[in-house]
């Protein structure tokens, strides 16, 4: 069992994970819920799932430990709140109850772009192109604490990204929250940059980036199957990650997949 503070409400929530055939859901009441694209809907600075009356937020950070250990199919998410903890801001606190339920099941076939796909809008550019299965991630902010930075990996290379937390400025806190955003923000659950820094010490020199990538595993985990081919995410966001699978799919751009 698994207990934190959803980072937007505030409120706590409950989870607990469990091996059982079928395919992977949050299960909140007697209502299920699959982890799919298709139930994605909103992207308010997290990945929110719903199908009506059922809606979980803040599911990405799970979505991503699943990625990065294997896990794709018999496995039920029990959860009590309409939010899933943030913990520590990171993917690694839901390593070890993962690796509690023993070996995951054999993987399904991957699903592999037939030819480069690429969506522009504003400054954000995502590309998916066959070829080695890599991630590469692009962010660029003002903040010089951060500016411009890259991380590109393999799949083997994955699991160092599980500890990159979370981030956020300080300048923008007072907004978000008057969204109703960001409410339990602080330290102990995102790295929060002033205007001379982080108020905390990071754990890479380029967590920001690595949080970027974790982000991006979540979301493409909505497939459902892994991702072949080389994906590259430049200034993405949830919406955009969230956007761009539609599309692929839309245009019958992977093997193996249906629109």
């Amino acid at each position: 069992m698994i207990v934190g503070l959803g980072l937007h409400s505030g409120a706590s929530c409950r989870v607990r994970l469990c091996r059982e055939p079928g395919p992977v859901r949050f299960k909140r009441g007697k209502r299920e819920l699959r982890a799919v694209l298709e139930n994605v809907v909103a992207t308010p600075r997290c990945t929110v799932l719903g199908d009506g009356s059922l809606h979980l937020a803040l599911v990405e950070h799970l979505l991503a430990a699943l990625y990065i250990t294997g896990w794709w199919q018999d496995l039920l998410i029990e959860v009590s709140g309409a939010e899933l903890p943030i913990l520590d801001g990171s993917a690694a606190p839901w390593l070890e109850p993962l690796a509690a339920l023993g070996p995951p099941p054999p993987p399904p076939p991957p699903l592999a772009p037939l030819e480069p796909f690429t969506m522009r809008f504003a400054n954000t550019q995502l590309t998916l192109s066959p070829g080695p299965t890599r991630l590469a991630v692009e962010i660029d902010f003002a903040h010089p604490a951060i500016g411009r930075q890259r991380w590109e990996g393999a799949p083997s290379d994955y699991p160092a990204l599980a500890s990159a937390r979370t981030f956020g400025f300080l300048e923008e806190l007072a907004a978000l929250q008057a969204q109703g955003l960001a409410t339990a923000a602080s330290p102990a659950h995102v790295i929060v940059f002033d205007q001379e820094g982080p108020l905390t010490e990071l754990r890479d020199a380029d967590e920001p980036v690595r949080h970027k990538a974790l982000d991006a595993l979540g979301d493409f985990y909505l497939l459902g199957r892994p991702l072949a081919g080389t994906l590259t995410v430049a200034r993405g966001s949830h919406s955009a990650h969230i956007d761009f699978m539609r599309e692929l799919l839309a245009f019958g751009m992977l093997t193996g997949a249906h629109a």
